[in-house]
């Protein structure tokens, strides 16, 4: 009896609701030209009401746009929370002033993560299966299985 469950109210008029193109909010902070590893760095704020998350593709254009940048590719966007309730993601922005500082000073899962260059590794799994069928062969079938790494 002493507990109600009710909704609020939707205030928004259709005419304030963000677009579909525009519907996220980008605010930078704690921004910081870093010359020795060739970037700009930033966290990133987005507001996103009434949406779940918002794509690090759509991101990574709005910031580029933003900041002026020639090659999308060389934004990197991470570590991006959701606040508890939703509709605000904190993370982090590095800008790189090209893409070669940027695959010099990036780790390799990041640079394999934004771009969309394959990783032509196998699996550990698959690298192990084929580690123990090499230890059961000899001479030329033992290369010919090894070559295929």
């Amino acid at each position: 009896p002493g507990c109600k469950t009710f909704a609020a109210p939707h205030t928004h008029s259709p005419a304030c609701l963000p677009s579909m193109s525009d519907s996220c909010t980008i605010r930078t902070r704690k921004f910081m030209a870093n010359p020795l590893l060739a970037r700009r760095q930033m966290v990133i704020d987005v507001l996103h009401p009434g949406k779940a998350n918002v794509s690090k593709n759509d991101l990574r254009e709005k910031v580029a746009k933003m900041y002026n940048v020639a090659d999308a590719g060389t934004v990197f966007l991470f570590g991006f929370k959701t606040q508890f309730g939703g509709g605000k993601s904190t993370g982090f922005c590095l800008i790189y002033n090209d893409m070669a500082s940027a695959k010099k000073f990036e780790p390799k899962h990041r640079l394999l993560r934004d771009s969309s260059e394959k990783n032509d590794r196998l699996s550990r799994k698959q690298r192990k299966e084929r580690k123990n069928r090499a230890k059961k062969t000899r001479g030329k079938e033992k290369a010919k299985l090894l070559k295929g790494q």
